[in-house]
């Protein structure tokens, strides 16, 4: 998931970059904490998920923290066309995350440096690196402290500053928004390698504009991000449609309900009419050993049909029956 790209704008009688001596001129004018790797230890930035480009970065920087990817930006401006680019976890589909003779700024690295617990007036925040990946968010505040962010993305392998550069959406943004509406303050290191902390108060104007802002304002190295208590069981319910109009109605219903009166979590899904193993019938049983019963589709079905997908929350001593009352009422 792209964090930043940051480029600098040169004419086109400079010269080329020379790879050694760029290295060795960043490496000279910045006391990195973290590591400078070089060579085929920069294969890993050179492509990304999307996998439409290859390119060959000068350098691969795993910085300890902010202070390092401060040093990184302004070094790389005091050196003519060189470009940077953050990578959080190569998520990004068209490149963004890449930079060909340039730097690529690996973010995982940082992840260790924030994880911190806040109870401002009995509301709980996690102050969370940029770097981190949300499936060890999870984790660590659902075991430590019994909570979770209140928005998430389907897929948790993202980093913290990649899916706020973008957006974050799921199932809970109907009743929470994105996650980018679910952040109350963020450290940004701007295209000048300043750092800066910015929220709805202060520099208002760069915290809305990283949030969601694909990274033109800055790189994002830590995050304060909302939380709330943790379910103690989900019941997960996967409904299938071979007309669009009844799916969308459907889901337009739960969705404009109000809290307490439909699901906690509603999404939905276009899927092949096929037995394609990734994106025919079999990718939307929720357990692998179940089948999927396309005895039961239309033979005047259509090559696509749509799953709406939806979840409950309740506690571990709420009785099954009361809990199927519930879902049977939303549905």
């Amino acid at each position: 998931m792209t964090i930043a790209y940051l480029d600098r704008t040169v004419h086109e009688t400079d010269g080329e970059p020379k790879p050694n001596g760029g290295v060795s001129t960043l490496s000279k004018s910045i006391d990195l904490q973290g590591s400078v790797e070089t060579g085929d230890k920069t294969t890993i930035a050179s492509k990304d998920f999307g996998g439409l480009y290859s390119t060959k970065p000068l350098a691969l920087i795993k910085p300890t923290g902010s202070d390092d990817v401060s040093r990184v930006i302004k070094a790389a401006s005091r050196i003519p066309r060189m470009t940077v680019a953050a990578r959080g976890n190569g998520h990004s589909i068209n490149g963004q995350a890449m930079t060909n003779g340039g730097l690529v700024i690996d973010m995982r690295s940082t992840e260790e440096n924030h994880f911190r617990l806040l109870n401002i007036n009995g509301s709980f925040f996690i102050d969370v690196s940029g770097g981190a990946l949300w499936e060890n968010v999870l984790t660590r505040c659902v075991s430590r402290f019994g909570l979770a962010p209140r928005s998430w993305t389907d897929y948790l392998s993202l980093t913290v500053g990649g899916t706020l550069s973008n957006a974050g959406v799921s199932g809970q943004a109907f009743r929470y928004g994105p996650q980018i509406s679910n952040v109350t303050e963020l450290e940004i290191i701007t295209g000048k390698g300043d750092i800066t902390v910015c929220s709805e108060t202060r520099n208002p104007e760069l915290f809305f504009g990283s949030l969601g802002g694909l990274g033109q304002f800055g790189i994002i190295t830590r995050a304060m991000v909302k939380l709330q208590p943790a379910p103690d069981m989900v019941r997960w319910i996967r409904v299938v449609y071979t007309e669009f109009d009844e799916f969308t109605r459907d889901a337009e219903f739960l969705v404009s309900r109000d809290d307490g009166e439909s699901f906690d979590y509603v999404e939905g899904f276009v899927f092949c009419n096929n037995d394609d193993p990734v994106n025919g019938w079999p990718s939307v049983p929720l357990d692998p050993v179940h089948g999927f019963n396309q005895g039961i589709i239309p033979q005047t079905g259509a090559s696509v049909l749509y799953c709406l997908e939806v979840a409950f929350h309740y506690q571990k001593g709420d009785h099954p029956s009361n809990v199927d009352k519930v879902i049977n009422f939303f549905v």
